[in-house]
């Protein structure tokens, strides 16, 4: 068994739409390392997209599952429940930004999460329209794919989709796109599109995911909650990939003290095991009629357990405080990297462990270098790194690393990232 012969066998079975970023087929992994069945170490960067911030199999999350399995693994929490569920959502309401009272669904995809906002939003309003924002990442199902602002490949080919969904610029500095800017088009939208009294919500990621680790300006976040509260209009945060310390606050809208209507929550909530939530004033979240919500998977005990852990991790470990650290040093060396490169890499942005570096064409941050960025994934793992790419033009490298991961391993992952650099660069 070899990554050769399993990547051979993998084309053969699995449609060519479920890709995979590298024929690296992971045999174990700990930490914010792993091997592969070939027995080559890596030093992995992308957690998993995100998931693993408390790294791969944490002692307390393995105790915790292993522990749950020995008892029971299914029995749907919407037929008979379980304490592990009711305890999750107590402390998830308690953590959330704000200090409205709060409820909390489970579900069991980050894309779940936001269809539910969307019913509970449009329940509690009684109205239609969706307003997202140009980038975002919102999911795969018909309805966060309409969300979704990019094209390829998530919208590509599966149209049509949901009405009543409008797009708007998200505030970019480096691409020239202001708040101000911003906010005028959605009152254009309002004028031309859709009146204010017909929009449900208004879904924002205060740090974009797939379209850059760009971070919204707190006077954006501050001006979005103003002017929902103007209309009548809830906002959602969408912190699935933000969320779990990953960006220095619990969840990122803390930075801009604002405080959403409702929250989706997945990715880092449990350490690798499929559990996602929503989480929300009451008020907005008892909209629904029983049985509005919900789905044989939401809330599954196993992932239940995995979260209370890792949210005891978080806090045992200081990893909220840890993710200003690992930025800062991310930040520190690639921007050395960029004082060699500064034609080539227009950018060094972070916000806590959330970093990433914009490859251009001759200084131009309006020239997108694709090819050098998708050269860069191409031949990462020669190197021992799992990487991954971003942005509305897929010119951005991304960096997850486990909240978890040592300065050591940081220094000699970043050590492995200048040389590939180097050795593209020219090309």
């Amino acid at each position: 068994m070899t990554n050769i012969s399993l990547q051979e066998r993998k084309v053969k079975v699995i449609a060519r739409g479920q890709g995979n970023v590298y024929p690296v087929y992971v045999d174990r992994a700990d930490n914010a390392e792993l091997w592969d069945v070939d027995g080559n170490r890596y030093i992995d960067f992308g957690t998993g997209i995100a998931v693993c911030n408390t790294g791969h199999s944490h002692p307390k999350v393995v105790a915790a599952v292993k522990d749950q399995l020995d008892k029971f693994s299914h029995t749907c929490v919407m037929v008979n429940p379980y304490e592990s569920a009711v305890e999750l959502a107590e402390k998830l309401t308690e953590l959330a930004p704000g200090d409205s009272d709060k409820k909390a669904i489970f579900v069991t995809t980050g894309a779940e999460a936001v269809e539910n906002c969307v019913k509970i939003a449009r329940a509690h309003t009684g109205r239609r329209g969706v307003i997202a924002f140009n980038g975002g990442f919102h999911g795969r199902t018909n309805l966060t794919m309409a969300l979704t602002g990019k094209i390829s490949p998530y919208k590509h080919l599966f149209g049509p989709f949901p009405g009543d969904i409008y797009h708007a610029p998200f505030p970019t500095e480096l691409h020239d796109v202001s708040v101000k800017a911003s906010l005028k088009a959605l009152e254009n939208l309002f004028k031309v599109d859709i009146a204010p009294m017909d929009v449900a919500a208004i879904i924002v990621e205060p740090v974009q995911g797939e379209g850059g680790f760009y971070a919204a300006p707190a006077e954006f976040l501050q001006a979005l909650r103003a002017l929902c509260d103007r209309h009548g209009i809830v906002l959602i945060a969408d912190e699935i990939q933000t969320g779990f310390g990953r960006t220095g606050k619990m969840f990122s809208f803390e930075h801009a003290v604002v405080e959403p209507d409702l929250i989706t929550m997945a990715k880092g909530i449990a350490g690798g095991f499929p559990i996602a939530a929503v989480v929300g004033k009451s008020d907005i979240m008892d909209a629904p009629l029983p049985g509005g919500l919900g789905g044989t998977y939401g809330g599954s005990p196993v992932g239940c357990v995995a979260a209370l852990a890792v949210l005891e991790v978080i806090k045992e470990q200081g990893l909220v405080k840890r993710a200003d650290q690992i930025g800062q040093i991310f930040n520190e060396q690639l921007s050395l990297l960029q004082s060699r490169y500064p034609k080539v890499i227009a950018e060094v942005r972070n916000q806590g462990a959330m970093i990433a570096i914009e490859l251009v064409n001759q200084g131009d941050s309006e020239q997108p270098n694709t090819a050098l960025t998708q050269a860069i994934i191409a031949n990462a793992a020669k190197y021992g790194l799992i990487l991954l790419a971003c942005g509305f033009y897929g010119n951005v490298i991304r960096f997850l690393p486990a909240l978890t991961i040592s300065d050591e391993l940081i220094y000699e992952g970043l050590d492995k990232f200048n040389q590939l650099f180097d050795s593209l660069s020219d090309a």
